[in-house]
């Protein structure tokens, strides 16, 4: 049933924002060096590298490891990056990542695949074994803002008590929280 879901409403979703993704695409382009895309190995469901595709937010000499990591990341921000963020517009083209099976719009965020700490507390909390998603538990409870500790907690409670129910619930509060901005550090 989730399958079917997720396969529905990407689609309907990329019916939709098509027009809006083509202008963001073209605005990236326009204002700064490089792709529109930048496409980023990430842990999956079981542990598997997938290549999971976002509007490039920084510049294409930005060192690949996860954003809190960087000294100064707004110095690596392209001119529409940060807007980029914090509106979420960044993460559309995660639909067709949804569309193929690597993602679901609910489930922990995939983790880059150099993030060893996270993968080694989700597999150790069982984690791994559900798909990961656009959206989770852990980002309407702090986003950026967790400590990865925490962060898996957030997803574990979600594997353990996973529903329709809890996916429309976490579904809405993330939409909520785009709206306003929540949670976004960089």
């Amino acid at each position: 049933m989730k399958r079917t879901f997720d396969i529905a409403l990407s689609l309907f979703l990329l019916s939709i924002c098509a027009v809006p993704m083509l202008v963001v695409a073209v605005a990236v382009q326009l204002t700064s060096r490089g792709p529109a895309l930048y496409w980023s190995d990430r842990v999956g469901r079981d542990n598997r590298i997938f290549r999971m595709p976002k509007f490039r937010t920084m510049r294409i000499d930005t060192p690949a490891v996860a954003t809190h990591l960087l000294n100064d990341p707004s110095r690596f921000l392209t001119p529409i990056g940060g807007f980029l963020r914090k509106s979420s517009l960044d993460e559309l083209p995660q639909l067709l990542s949804i569309l193929c099976g690597d993602m679901s719009f609910v489930g922990p965020r995939p983790a880059l695949f150099n993030q060893d700490d996270l993968i080694a507390l989700r597999t150790e909390k069982g984690v791994h074994r559900i798909t990961p998603g656009l959206t989770g538990w852990a980002q309407i409870n702090g986003r950026d803002e967790l400590p990865i500790p925490v962060k898996v907690d957030f997803d574990a409670y979600y594997l353990q008590h996973r529903s329709l129910l809890l996916d429309l619930r976490i579904m809405f509060l993330t939409f909520v929280k785009v709206l306003r901005s929540e949670g976004v550090k960089h």
